[in-house]
């Protein structure tokens, strides 16, 4: 058995959600045993996805999960409880939980799925989440696989200034949840210090995420969207984290949907320098846009691409150019966990500025028992620059 589990409490208060059709509820459920390769954690806060709507009530977007299951993604988190194979983690620890799960025994390349979320797209993802480790973290405990739980460093992160700490608060450690994914693409490319980088659509929560990565990563940003007031906000904000350091390092490009109109404005933005890599995380909603296309054939020979997003049918790409060109594109799912690792350091560091120096702030925490109108804030602070949170 793990240790500590005498000062547990025997049931705790989740969020469950037993028909899409119907809305979930409060509950009073037993606290999940701690079991061999799993840790219980005491769940601090759970920054909400901006469509949590869509997936949990009605599930709009067809998502596939197993019911009934406890809501939530990726959170900051305290152990509470250790399977007996634990050896390095500690009860009591400030700990990352990331919800990317991944099949042990995989044989023929990774099984995963995002926890309480989606099942992923084989038998055996799906067996995993249905079988071991459905919930989520919109709840007082989680229980979750060991190595999905990632050590922080606390007096780093939270401590004062004068003593060394970055002086954050618990609620903006909220911010790990998006930084990772476009990371994992960006890395997966390999960005270089000094290239530039196209990023679209640059003013959802990935996408402004992907900004502040590549800035990190010592990269000169291109920031494309439709929307000229989130432009300007995203700027704002990239601008905040640089403190003039990145002067220069940060354009906006707006995007018309209009193959010649893109290309010029790209041409411009870029002020002459060579586009090294298009970072692509479209959302459901821009099938059928051209900036694809666009996107690719702005890249300098050699360059690469990177496709992420949720673009669901095909899509057409400019072979000639691509062939030509020697352009590489590689697509990608999420993050691994070195991405991860390599993320948290980044940010221990200071290299990678989140909370009021990174430009974010908390937009509003709510208990479990308002749910629902921290999914609605949740939908209109979908941008970068403001996180809501469950803090059960």
């Amino acid at each position: 058995m793990a240790s500590n589990t005498a000062a547990l409490p025997t049931t705790h208060r989740a969020l469950v959600l037993r028909d899409v059709n119907i809305d979930p509820k409060v509950e009073q459920v037993p606290v999940p045993e701690v079991l061999p390769g799993t840790a219980l954690l005491r769940v601090l806060a759970s920054p909400i996805i901006s469509y949590a709507k869509d997936v949990f009530l009605g599930n709009k977007r067809g998502y596939p999960y197993p019911l009934p299951l406890v809501p939530g993604a990726s959170a900051v988190c305290r152990v509470a409880a250790l399977g007996p194979d634990a050896t390095s983690l500690e009860i009591g620890q400030l700990v990352q939980f990331d919800c990317l799960v991944r099949a042990r025994d995989a044989q023929d390349g990774p099984k995963q799925f995002l926890s309480a979320f989606f099942d992923g797209f084989s038998a055996a993802s799906k067996k995993l989440m249905r079988d071991a480790f459905r919930d989520g973290t919109f709840a007082e405990y989680v229980r979750v696989p060991l190595e999905n739980v990632f050590v922080l460093d606390e007096s780093r992160l939270l401590g004062s200034p004068g003593s060394g700490g970055l002086g954050l608060k618990v609620e903006e450690l909220g911010e790990l949840v998006a930084l990772p994914v476009p990371f994992g693409g960006l890395n997966g490319v390999d960005l270089r210090p000094g290239e530039q980088v196209l990023i679209s659509p640059a003013t959802g929560p990935f996408g402004g995420a992907a900004c502040m990565v590549a800035l990190a990563m010592g990269a000169k940003v291109l920031a494309w969207g439709r929307d000229e007031k989130k432009l300007e906000n995203v700027q704002g904000i990239l601008e905040t984290i640089s403190h003039g350091r990145f002067r220069g390092m940060v354009n906006v490009v707006k995007l018309y949907n209009d193959p010649s109109k893109d290309a010029e404005a790209i041409k411009t933005a870029a002020g002459g320098r060579p586009i090294d890599v298009f970072f692509d995380i479209s959302p459901p909603q821009a099938a059928g846009s051209t900036h694809l296309k666009t996107g690719i054939q702005s890249l300098r020979h050699s360059g690469r691409v990177s496709l992420m997003g949720g673009l669901m049918g095909d899509v057409p790409l400019p072979h000639h150019f691509i062939m030509h060109n020697d352009i590489t594109l590689k697509g990608k799912w999420m993050y691994s966990r070195d991405d991860l690792l390599l993320l948290i350091k980044m940010v221990e560091t200071g290299i990678l500025k989140i909370g009021r120096e990174g430009g974010c702030s908390v937009a509003d925490t709510f208990g479990l028992d308002d749910w629902k109108q921290a999914w609605d804030v949740a939908e209109e602070k979908a941008g970068l620059g403001e996180k809501v949170l469950i803090k059960p």
